[in-house]
């Protein structure tokens, strides 16, 4: 009976953390000026394609992550495999914000060919968090 409650306890941490270190990026992001975020603004920044120039085609965060954050998705460009975005399904994800940060440059750069705002990326966790 013991070690359920504490299998217990550490599915039901996961998402606890995983919303305590999105709450702080927000609260980071809202220090720099953006805000209120919109989780229906970061489905649609999802969506968006964008001219990928060493491709030469249009691309979006779904290109490689998936339309549906439960799958597992495909970079288009390598073809490694990636994990679903969805916490529901990956408790990992959205944890670390250090690791959140690292990716959004690498893939706001990729994607949209430039860094995005603090406006985006708010909206865009919001997005990936209630998926």
């Amino acid at each position: 009976m013991k070690r359920i409650g504490i299998i217990f306890l550490l599915l039901i941490g996961q998402p606890a953390m995983a919303a305590d270190v999105v709450e702080d990026l927000l609260n980071g992001y809202r220090s720099e000026g953006a805000g209120p975020f919109d989780a229906a603004a970061g489905r649609i920044r999802w969506q968006q394609q964008h001219l990928q120039a060493n491709l030469e085609q249009q691309v979006s965060c779904a290109s490689c992550h998936s339309p549906d954050l439960t799958q597992t998705g495909k970079h288009i460009k390598t073809g490694k495999l990636i994990e679903p975005l969805a916490v529901r399904v990956n408790p990992d994800r959205l944890t670390d914000a250090e690791k959140i940060e690292k990716w959004f440059n690498r893939n706001c750069n990729w994607t949209y060919g430039r860094a995005c705002t603090a406006q985006e990326k708010g909206d865009l966790l919001l997005f990936i968090q209630n998926y």
